[in-house]
């Protein structure tokens, strides 16, 4: 199968599981927040893709590569997608029981869509890093030719990327609706804590200059804090 064969049959893979995790607990198709939330991911993600493809598609091949190598990574990996599934579920439920309704009161408008607008930064801030970094494959590996980044986001923290998906997880809940959902949606952050650890034990190991830049750069993810 060519690379664009793929590349279609796992975004239309990845659309339908998350179209049937947001709207089969929901019971019904009435949720917009679901519409909203899916169009802000995968909107950019089908944009992003076409113009890479034609770009720099070495760039879109290793963001297609899921199967980790790292024994540690593995075990993460398989903890975040379990955190993932079941905070995506919680908000259907949540909108078709109204758990949120009946415990705070319902998520104000304002607040749907605020969160809506930074869950879309935080995502867009992902599409940045890659466009800076052609080396930010979905799995933890150092290439041959790969090269430390230290400009654009880099400059600011060392993991910019898991930086705009932890500001995308904590906006999903309220922007899907779900005070409940919280909690789970939380769950993530120690998750991407463990797998940045992991990674710049890797990094350290394999790519030239990384322990210099990590002196250069003393955050990780979130300036002033860690």
């Amino acid at each position: 199968m060519s690379m664009k064969a793929k590349l279609i049959v796992q975004s239309a893979l990845f659309f339908v599981l998350a179209f049937t995790l947001l709207f089969l607990p929901a019971g019904t198709l009435d949720f917009w927040e679901a519409w909203a939330y899916l169009g802000i991911i995968f909107i950019p993600m089908v944009v992003f893709t076409i113009y890479y493809y034609k770009r720099d598609p070495e760039l879109v091949r290793r963001r297609m590569q899921y199967r980790e190598k790292v024994k540690e990574q593995k075990w993460i990996m398989r903890v975040g997608t379990i955190v993932t599934v079941v905070g995506t579920v919680i908000p259907g439920l949540d909108h078709r029981l109204g758990w949120t309704r009946k415990l705070f009161g319902r998520v104000p408008l304002w607040l749907e869509i605020c969160a809506l607008v930074i869950a879309l930064a935080g995502y867009l801030e992902t599409m940045w890093v890659m466009d800076v970094n052609r080396f930010a494959a979905r799995t933890i590996q150092v290439e041959e030719g790969q090269k430390v980044i230290s400009t654009g986001p880099y400059s600011v923290v060392r993991h910019p990327l898991y930086a705009g998906g932890v500001l995308m997880w904590l906006a999903s809940a309220p922007a899907l609706g779900s005070y409940v959902a919280m909690p789970f949606f939380l769950l993530m952050i120690p998750t991407f804590v463990l797998r940045i650890l992991n990674e710049e034990r890797v990094l350290r190991q394999g790519l030239p200059g990384y322990p210099e830049y990590c002196e250069r750069v003393q955050y990780r993810l979130v300036p002033h804090v860690w």
